[in-house]
């Protein structure tokens, strides 16, 4: 009897573990449950490092971002290479206004054309100077013309005011003058002198003669022309129409 009873006190305390056992794992089997759903539903904790790009960076698919460099571009246009000519502030010694020197007498050459029909008493003619360096150089007003070699013969007169823009001879370019050198008739009373070549002398951007003389011999066919005390010659221009124009009318 002792030992039966035993046995089922023993059977008891076995059932009573059992179930205490189940009840602590079912116990612990749904918290574990309950912890899973708030964590689903929080999401990542905001202290958890972030695994965004930087800015900057390249990106997912490989491609790198281009960054765009300082510009020093005021947006006025105005920041490209300065427009040569006239009006320049980069004066030289000659103080003609621009940015380049006064054409020197040795660094041009010098031609002659007739402007007249064959067979009328030759008056009218067009002085072309070339630069014959590479270097852009000005020529200022008019040129201090004579009719006459030395310096003791007389000065042509300019005809009216001449411009006082200078004009910019490119380098290998040309520049002009219009020449009226008889206004007598044959026939006529007043005196008049024979010429074989013209000479100038070159006025600086400050209004003074330059050093050096260019001589214009006469076109091919003529030895000498009748000059008198009506010449005129035009200041200096860029084209052969702008030299004559004025000194056709005479």
């Amino acid at each position: 009897m002792n030992s039966t009873t035993f046995r089922a006190r023993s059977g008891r305390r076995g059932l009573r573990g059992a179930a205490l056992g189940a009840a602590v794992v079912a116990a612990l089997l749904t918290t574990t449950a309950c912890q899973g759903d708030d964590t689903g539903a929080a999401g990542p904790s905001a202290t958890a490092p972030s695994t965004a790009a930087p800015s900057g960076s390249a990106s997912a698919g490989g491609s790198t971002p281009t960054t765009a460099s300082p510009s020093n571009d005021s947006g006025t246009g105005t920041d490209g290479p300065t427009a040569t000519g006239t009006g320049d502030s980069g004066e030289t010694g000659g103080g003609n206004g621009t940015r380049y020197a006064d054409c020197e007498a040795d660094g041009l050459s010098t031609a002659v054309e007739l402007q007249d029909p064959a067979g009328e008493t030759p008056r009218h003619f067009l002085l072309t100077v070339t630069n014959g360096s590479k270097t852009p150089c000005v020529l200022n007003e008019a040129p201090i013309l004579r009719l006459k070699a030395g310096n003791d013969a007389p000065i042509v007169e300019t005809l009216g005011e001449p411009d006082t823009e200078p004009v910019v001879v490119e380098g290998g370019g040309k520049a002009y003058a219009g020449l009226y050198v008889f206004g007598n008739d044959e026939g006529g009373e007043a005196e008049y002198d024979q010429s074989d070549r013209f000479t100038a002398t070159l006025v600086a951007g400050e209004g003074t003669e330059l050093r050096g003389t260019l001589v214009f011999d006469l076109p091919d066919g003529l030895d000498t022309v009748s000059v008198d005390d009506a010449a005129r010659v035009n200041g200096w221009a860029g084209t052969e129409g702008l030299a004559m124009r004025p000194i056709t009318q005479l």
